[in-house]
């Protein structure tokens, strides 16, 4: 039988599962795939606008999982594991998420200074995914719906990059490049902490003990992590990549994601679409969606 695949999203609690033996103490046969999108870069230069980029700027982790994923669990936004899900890419664990810090920065020399400074400036994120998602939702109580713009910078590594490089005014990074940039003196305006999603691939639906194993080894994890946090800090530099992890304190880094065991309801399901549909993130027309039954494990 084949090894349960496992994709982790550059956080703590997969590492830690593995560490503390938490995984195979449920029995779980798994490998780690390591090289997936959270942790991945594609460039470190190009910067497009939201209005005009080209189709080689618009892949984002609902591409990723639209295209298919190689492994059997993984962990995007809750906005494209729901809208993946809904179109048949595989289907939702309904029976946990995550909630990541996130924030948009600006450089410590920035003239910007509050929230409503941003009406117009185009901020960093990345295609359909969470960045692009929570720049959004973070900015709406601030500024009007034409006043916020955005401009597609690659995967969550390249921003954090450019915003070193001066290449960029301004981010919406999350986890490990929430922590560097903030150990940099970067000034955060807005909180944009957002939800995170599970994607069971297509071929692992069916495989619920497995599920059921991989998440009960996290429940574990996540409470190693809120007992002692300082002790696992050391996994952040497990998906970062070696230029930047040779600039990063991770001791001075937070607890990152926190995985939350309870329901993705039904409720937050329909509103996750509504709000999608409200600012036309999606083309409703690519595809039928299924209702919360089809697309979620509950």
């Amino acid at each position: 039988m084949a090894k349960f695949r496992i994709q982790p999203h550059s956080r703590l609690q997969e590492w830690v599962a593995e560490e503390r033996g938490f995984f195979e103490d449920e029995g779980l046969d798994y490998e780690f795939e390591t090289q997936g999108f959270a942790a991945a870069s594609r460039t470190t230069s190009a910067v497009t606008r939201a209005d005009s980029a080209p189709m080689a700027a618009r892949g984002g982790a609902f591409e990723d999982m639209s295209q298919g994923r190689s492994c059997d669990v993984s962990g995007a936004c809750h906005w494209a594991v729901n809208a993946a899900s809904s179109m048949g890419h595989g289907k939702m664990w309904g029976k946990a998420y995550s909630v990541c810090t996130s924030a948009i920065f600006v450089a410590p020399e920035s003239p910007y200074r509050r929230p409503e400074d941003l009406a117009g400036v185009e901020v960093g994120v990345g295609y359909h995914s969470g960045s692009h998602y929570s720049a959004i939702q973070g900015l709406e109580p601030f500024l009007d719906r034409s006043e916020i713009a955005v401009s597609f910078v690659g995967l969550p590594f390249d921003r954090v990059r450019l915003m070193r490089d001066r290449g960029i005014v301004a981010a919406n990074v999350f986890g490990a490049q929430y922590y560097l940039l903030e150990q940099w003196g970067f000034r955060k305006l807005v909180d944009t902490t957002f939800m995170i999603g599970f994607l069971v691939s297509p071929d692992s639906e069916t495989e619920t003990q497995d599920l059921e194993r991989y998440f009960r080894a996290l429940r574990r994890a996540q409470r190693e992590i809120d007992l002692e946090p300082e002790r696992h800090k050391k996994h952040w530099l497990r998906e970062m990549p070696d230029d930047l992890a040779a600039q990063a304190d991770f001791r001075r880094f937070g607890p990152g994601e926190r995985i939350v065991f309870e329901p993705y309801t039904r409720e937050m399901f329909v509103r996750t679409h509504a709000w999608l549909d409200a600012w036309q993130l999606f083309d409703a027309s690519a595809a039928e969606r299924a209702d919360y039954e089809d697309a979620v494990i509950a």
